[in-house]
């Protein structure tokens, strides 16, 4: 009880000095709550934002605003508390984030339509300081196109991959020796059909209509060996396929250059099994999980299964968003926005997925969530409710319990995490 009571405490602290507007330096809270033996975890927090004051770019979600940018957290690794931390303040809506290899860098897609007079979102580039791990801003540069709502760093440390949505195109850029990033080594543009507005899967009597108006590219990852690069076009209904030249930084089409989903149903993210050789895509407007068995010689997909996010019986609008790998490769996670709930599939051993529930995620509009290194709590972000969600995980049967913990943070998008004790190592 004496340990519980001080950890609420130590988080109504920390909302309070938030809410009254004092931003405190990490180093602040770390000797307190590091645990024994382990170095402070931090949470990074992306969030959607207004813009500053004397500058100009446009807001493209909703709700719009209530994110300061990209806020920190210390984590407590018992209970699974964040207290707010630090703060580095951006207006132009830093949604989506992504360490590199050694976790002494970090990158933010800047989800905005313009930059000063560029019609185009930016990147930004962080050191991360390793004994505190508060942030410095390296460089922003731009997307090459508006509202990039996803990137990731190339498996061979050397390049940044981001996807903007607005009219889908994928952008290539080389990081440099001290982390920062040079200008685009390449610039993809989508072309194809843009699907229907009624997705082939939707549930019945839905409504969950957002992207078939042009071409969205959503998620861009490479495979695990780096040789191919694979991302989800969701007004086209396609996940594009490339070949990756990590030398130049130059992307190719493969051999075919895409695979196509249902008609309408809108793919949004996507995850790899750990063996390689199965890859889940998750589908925005269709809420299901399509399995595939991935060819990592050719860069290939076959698709093999696909199943519901929602549970049997739904009806109505609801739309998915993020999907997730359990460390040991046994459950898969897809959230769902309105329904606004987890649901949890077990992975059998040919890679099919088997629905065993779903978890509220209390709060609404779940976006996205993550595991901490551990793999002991998810943490949920709840965008419209402007909360994270603390839930501890059941490592046999991958069920997730609501620990009672929320923190305070504005529109949430993303929420990554950084042992410091292992960061550059």
């Amino acid at each position: 009880m004496i340990a519980s009571f001080h950890a609420r405490r130590s988080i109504l602290i920390g909302s309070a000095l938030l809410a009254w507007g004092v931003i405190m330096a990490p180093s602040q809270f770390l000797s307190a709550q590091t645990s024994k033996g382990k170095g402070p975890l931090i949470a990074y927090v992306g969030t959607y934002t207004s813009p500053l004051k004397n500058v100009l770019p446009t807001q493209v979600d909703l709700p719009p605003g209530n994110g300061r940018g990209i806020h920190l957290f210390q984590v407590d690794r018992e209970s699974g508390i964040m207290t707010p931390c630090g703060l580095h303040e951006m207006g132009t809506s830093p949604s989506a984030l992504a360490f590199n290899a050694d976790r002494t860098r970090l990158y933010s897609a800047n989800e905005t339509e313009r930059t000063g007079k560029d019609e185009a979102g930016s990147i930004s580039a962080f050191a991360i300081n390793q004994s505190a791990g508060a942030l410095t801003l390296l460089n922003t540069v731009s997307s090459g196109g508006k509202g990039p709502a996803h990137l990731s760093v190339h498996p061979s440390g050397r390049f940044v991959l981001a996807a903007n949505y607005f009219g889908g195109s994928v952008v290539v850029l080389p990081i440099r020796a001290d982390g920062s990033l040079g200008p685009a080594s390449d610039l993809q543009k989508d072309r194809g059909t843009v699907g229907p507005t009624k997705a082939t899967n939707a549930p019945p009597g839905s409504f969950a209509i957002s992207g078939h108006d042009q071409a969205h590219a959503h998620m861009i990852e490479a495979d695990p060996a780096g040789r191919f690069v694979l991302h989800a076009d969701l007004g086209l209904d396609q996940i594009l396929l490339w070949k990756f030249d990590d030398r130049l930084g130059v992307l190719t089409p493969n051999d075919p250059p895409s695979i196509s989903l249902p008609p309408g149903d809108g793919p949004r993210h996507f995850v790899f099994h750990p063996n390689g050789n199965w890859f889940y895509s998750l589908q925005e407007e269709g809420s299901n999980v399509v399995l595939f068995d991935y060819d990592s010689a050719k860069g290939r997909l076959n698709a093999r299964q696909t199943i519901s996010t929602l549970p049997p019986g739904f009806a109505g609008s609801s739309f998915g968003s993020e999907i997730m790998m359990s460390p040991d490769g046994r459950f898969v996670y897809a959230g769902n926005r309105l329904y606004d709930s987890i649901a949890i599939f077990s992975v059998g051993a040919t890679g099919t997925l088997a629905y065993l529930g779903d978890e509220w995620t209390r709060g609404n509009y779940p976006r996205s969530f993550n595991l901490e290194p551990s793999g002991n709590f998810l943490y949920v972000c709840n965008q419209r409710a402007d909360n994270i969600a603390v839930f501890r995980m059941n490592r046999k049967t991958g069920g997730l319990a609501f620990t009672g913990h929320f923190s305070p943070v504005g529109n949430p998008s993303m929420i990554v995490f950084l042992d410091l004790a292992t960061a550059g190592k």
